[in-house]
């Protein structure tokens, strides 16, 4: 699960290029919302970890 946490963050970044240098306006929604993706999948993998009883890597 942490490699598409990390998938969706590499996306969020290329997406956020684009969009805040002006190339496309509707990229930095698209960032924006993979950003909010990548959260919750980092908050997800992390309280797994925690509840499985797993010390962080």
């Amino acid at each position: 699960m942490l490699g598409w946490a990390l998938i969706f963050f590499l996306l969020a970044l290329v997406a956020a290029y684009l969009g805040f240098f002006g190339l496309a306006g509707l990229a930095a929604t698209i960032a924006k919302v993979l950003l909010v993706v990548f959260v919750i999948l980092l908050i997800v993998a992390g309280v797994s970890n925690a509840v499985r009883g797993r010390p962080p890597v």
